[in-house]
């Protein structure tokens, strides 16, 4: 009878993935086609599934439309499967939203982020 090694008995502990190792710090376009393409949706299947039109999907696809509300996303991102926050425009959206109501952060991440490159 063969011996179960500790290593193959140990259960590891499930993992929290980020947003961005999801992948999703690519443009929205680009994960939405991935994602579509990973789980085997054409544009005709999500277009019925949120109401959109495939035309429509395929030029955000493509980059041919601006990325759409955060509404919008989160009706695709539903559809495919995924968080809206899993898109990064979703996330920069949100990120501008919270930055709004905090004026005294604004200057701080400004400096951090943007003189501090």
């Amino acid at each position: 009878m063969a011996r179960k090694t500790a290593a193959a008995t140990k259960k590891s502990a499930p993992s929290k993935r980020s947003a961005a190792s999801n992948g999703s710090s690519r443009p929205f376009g680009v994960a939405l086609e991935a994602r579509m393409h990973d789980k085997g949706i054409s544009y005709r299947a999500l277009a019925e599934k949120t109401g959109l039109s495939a035309g429509y999907l395929n030029h955000l696809v493509h980059g041919n439309r601006p990325v759409p509300a955060n509404p919008v996303i989160q009706s695709i991102a539903k559809a495919v499967g995924m968080k809206a926050d899993s898109f990064r425009e979703f996330r920069i959206r949100k990120v501008s939203e919270a930055l709004a109501k905090k004026p005294e952060l604004v200057d701080k991440v400004y400096i951090d982020i943007v003189k501090g490159k």
